[in-house]
């Protein structure tokens, strides 16, 4: 049976790169030139991630977390 699971990335963006990291899964980080890139290797690193949990007869933790973006006004 396959499991899916939503996993929150929180993006940053640098001068040269994008960074990516998922607060449910500590240590899940990926660097990247482009916004695509980043996550398409964030992607691979929670797979990862993941499997080498299973492979050691860890527990997968559930996701909790969210995010939202917020509109602020500064006059």
């Amino acid at each position: 049976m396959t499991q899916h699971l939503n996993y929150t990335v929180i993006l940053e963006k640098e001068t040269t790169s994008y960074g990516a990291y998922v607060p449910d899964l500590p240590g899940c980080v990926a660097v990247g030139e482009t916004q695509p890139e980043v996550l398409q290797l964030i992607h691979e690193a929670i797979v990862f991630h993941l499997e080498d949990l299973q492979s050691r007869g860890n527990v997968i933790p559930e996701p909790y977390s969210t995010s939202t973006a917020l509109e602020i006004a500064i006059a």
